[in-house]
């Protein structure tokens, strides 16, 4: 009988030179990047004591807030300072000085300002191409807001992604390399919508997410190609009267996305004559109830009409239900319109084709379809009333 020799039981040692015999380029480039954030980067120390020294070599650093991030929005408790003071001390210790991509989101009140004020000066001074910054605010006197100029002028940036501030720029803005840009949940207006498009050359996507105080939103630059509209609240209006009329003009866009919860009169699609796709995913809804079907249905009718040209339009399943009525009700879509409709996640390949488009006949039947001036959108939106 052949006796089996026994299972070596490896040592904390073993476990710890094979460790070691990873390259510090494959530990700084490729394993501690992929964890979610700078802290527990820093926890992996204790694995191999040469892991202790490598983590402010990484090109990324990634600071979360947690413990605000499971309560609801209007019960925010106040920040901890100790988070702050954490990442200061971070900051103090990372040796690398061209940073990929700087994020952190958090509680913030004013009297945080200063510590903010070093971060962005972190920021600019190590070259950072990806930044993103979510400080969440209790009231609105204690939102953060970018004036200094060396952040709106500067080359380094391709991705930036902003929430919960407010942007108040003293001179010009010049984001000469920025390809894509996120806001969310700030107040904006026309002239610094005007200024971010004509200061972002080569700016390919812009995202705006329950951005508020502005009307008119002109995207005449050839180089901007995706164009998401997420949602719109104006916290400037304290009434409960839904009179804010939203124009897009977009000539050379080739996918638009319009999606959320809105609280607004009328969407107006003006020249998007270069779409090629569009997605519609967006939940109409008044400030104290649902708007009737007859309301909804009326201007997802307008939108597909407007839509005629693009060769495909996907439906959201916030959508799908009002679109199932139409079709229903006998609605012929444009012949030339590829109508799919889209599952969880948004952006699923695995999309249903919907409709029949062997008609070319575009009537809707006894319901007169208005201009398409008279688009209508007035939803609910997540952040209430401030």
């Amino acid at each position: 009988m052949e006796v089996k020799a026994p299972k070596r039981i490896k040592t904390q040692e073993q476990e710890e030179d094979r460790i070691s015999l990873l390259s510090d380029r494959l530990i700084i480039e490729e394993i501690l990047p992929r964890l979610e954030s700078t802290k527990s980067a820093i926890r992996t120390g204790a694995l191999s004591k040469r892991w202790r020294h490598l983590w402010p070599l990484v090109p990324s650093l990634h600071f979360t807030d947690y413990s605000f991030k499971k309560l609801h929005p209007f019960f925010i408790s106040k920040p901890l300072p100790e988070f702050y003071t954490s990442v200061d001390k971070t900051l103090d210790q990372c040796k690398f000085k061209n940073l990929k991509k700087f994020s952190v989101s958090a509680n913030y009140c004013f009297y945080f300002e200063s510590d903010v004020d070093k971060w962005i000066q972190f920021v600019i001074s190590c070259k950072v191409q990806n930044f993103h910054m979510d400080l969440n605010y209790k009231h609105f006197t204690d939102q953060f807001v970018f004036e200094d100029e060396s952040f709106f002028i500067n080359s380094h940036f391709t991705h930036l992604h902003l929430e919960h501030c407010l942007f108040y720029p003293t001179g010009p803005i010049s984001w000469n390399n920025l390809t894509h840009l996120t806001i969310s949940y700030a107040r904006l207006d026309h002239d610094l919508i005007e200024d971010i498009l004509s200061g972002s050359p080569v700016l390919d996507t812009l995202r705006l997410v329950d951005c508020y105080g502005y009307l008119w939103i002109n995207v005449t630059s050839k180089s901007v190609k995706n164009l998401v509209f997420h949602g719109y609240n104006n916290l400037d209006d304290k009434s409960d009267n839904l009179e804010d009329v939203i124009e897009i003009n977009a000539p050379y866009i080739k996918s638009l996305k319009i999606c959320g919860y809105l609280l607004l009169w009328k969407l107006v699609l003006r020249d998007v004559s270069s779409l090629v796709k569009a997605e519609l995913d967006y939940t109409k809804m008044g400030y104290n109830e649902m708007t009737s079907k007859v309301e909804r249905e009326e201007m997802l009718k307008r939108f597909i009409l407007r839509l005629h040209h693009v060769k495909e339009l996907k439906i959201g399943i916030d959508c799908y239900t009002v679109f199932s009525r139409l079709e229903a009700k006998g609605f012929i879509f444009p012949s030339s319109l590829k109508v799919v409709k889209v599952d969880y996640p948004i952006y699923d390949t695995d999309s249903t084709e919907l409709g029949d488009s062997s008609d070319s006949d575009s009537s809707v039947g006894d319901t007169a379809v208005d201009s398409e001036e008279d688009i209508l959108l007035d939803d609910w939106s997540w952040r209430g009333r401030g």
